[in-house]
C-alpha cells in the first residue's frame, strides 16, 4: 500500500516536472495550459485530480494573468517584482562601473529559485541597457517573458553520488558565446537554489567555470548576496528527495508556489566591489577561487547585523 502511495506522488512530481519542460509549447500566447498538457501526455484525457493538484501547485491561474500581460525581458523582471508585491532593498549599487564597454560576471546565491533570478535581472539589467544574459538551471528559464534573457544550463550536478541533473550538449559552445559577448552575465554558480544544509541555508558547492570563464574573457567578477529563504516546506522536500536519491529534482515542481508564497515579502541584495579579474591567480585552483568567491558573497551584509 505505502508503495503504491509512493509511486503516486512520484508519478505527479514527475509530470509536474515534464510540465516545466512542455511550457515552451506554449509560448507563442505565453501561458501555461495544465489541462493541456495532461491530455497529450494521457492519451487525450486529462485525470481530473492530477489536474486540479498540479493547477494548484504551479497557481496556473495566477502566473497566466501576470504571462498575458505580455512583457519580456528587463521589463517582464521589474513588473513581475511589482505583480507580486514585493519590496527589494538594495546596497551596494555604487560599487557597479558605470564606464563604457564595462563587461561584468555576476555571481549570487541562490536561496529563491525565482524572485532572486528575476529581481538581480531587473536590477542588473535596467543598469546596464538591458544587456544582461542569464545562465539558469531552474523553473526561471520557462517563463515565457524571462526566456529571451536566459541560457539554459542543465548543469549535471552530483551530491552523495546523486545525479540531479543532466548537461546540456551545448552548453560549452554557449558559455563562450555569452562571456565573450558584451552582455553582463548574471549566474547562480551553485546550480540549484540553496538546501538546508547543516542547520543553515546555503548553497551547495560552487562551480568553477564563472572563475574560469572570466580569467579567459577579462571580466572583472561582482560578489552579489540576495538575503531570503523559501518555506520550510520546500528545504525539507528538497531534502527528502536527496534521502531517497530520486533521479528527478521533486523540489523544482515547488518552485512556482514558492514564487507565489513571496507575495508581499521584503528581500535585501547586496552588491560587493568588483573583484579584477587578474586576482584569480595560479595561487589556487579555480575550483578553489569559486569557493573562495562563494565564502565573501555570504559575508556581505553580514556587518549589519
Amino acid at each position: 500500500m505505502r508503495k503504491d502511495s509512493e509511486t503516486r506522488y512520484s508519478d505527479i512530481f514527475y509530470v509536474s516536472l515534464q510540465m516545466f519542460c512542455k511550457m515552451r509549447e506554449k509560448m507563442e500566447d505565453k501561458t501555461i495550459d495544465i489541462e493541456d498538457i495532461l491530455r497529450k501526455k494521457f492519451n487525450g484525457k486529462a485525470p481530473r485530480l492530477l489536474t486540479k493538484v498540479l493547477k494548484r501547485l504551479i497557481h496556473q491561474d495566477f502566473i497566466n494573468e501576470y504571462l498575458k500581460q505580455g512583457y519580456e525581458g528587463v521589463e517582464f523582471c521589474e513588473n513581475a517584482i511589482k505583480y507580486l508585491n514585493v519590496k527589494i532593498e538594495v546596497e551596494g549599487l555604487e560599487n557597479l562601473p558605470d564606464a563604457p564597454g564595462t563587461r561584468l560576471t555576476f555571481v549570487s546565491n541562490h536561496p529563491l529559485g525565482g524572485v532572486d533570478g528575476i529581481a538581480l535581472a531587473g536590477i542588473i539589467g535596467r543598469k546596464y541597457d538591458g544587456k544582461i544574459k542569464l545562465m539558469v538551471n531552474d523553473f526561471l528559464m520557462h517563463l515565457g517573458g524571462l526566456a529571451p534573457l536566459c541560457i539554459p544550463v542543465n548543469a549535471k550536478i552530483r551530491k552523495k553520488g546523486q545525479e540531479i541533473g543532466t548537461q546540456n550538449r551545448d552548453l560549452p559552445r554557449l558559455t563562450n558565446e555569452i562571456f565573450g559577448s558584451d552582455n553582463q552575465v548574471l549566474m547562480f554558480p551553485a546550480g540549484l537554489c540553496s538546501r538546508k544544509i547543516e542547520g543553515r541555508i546555503q548553497d551547495l558547492v560552487w562551480s568553477k567555470v564563472f572563475v574560469a570563464k572570466s580569467v579567459e574573457h577579462h571580466r572583472d567578477i561582482v560578489p552579489v548576496h540576495f538575503i531570503g529563504e523559501n518555506s520550510g516546506r520546500f528545504y525539507r522536500v528538497a531534502n527528502l528527495s536527496s534521502i531517497l536519491r530520486l533521479k528527478f529534482n521533486i523540489a523544482m515542481a515547488f518552485l512556482p508556489d514558492e514564487l507565489y508564497r513571496a507575495q508581499g515579502k521584503t528581500f535585501r541584495i547586496v552588491f560587493g566591489k568588483p573583484i579584477p579579474w587578474q586576482s584569480f591567480d595560479k595561487s589556487r585552483s579555480p575550483k578553489e577561487w569559486a569557493q573562495e568567491v562563494r565564502s565573501a558573497v555570504y559575508s556581505l551584509g553580514k556587518e549589519d547585523k
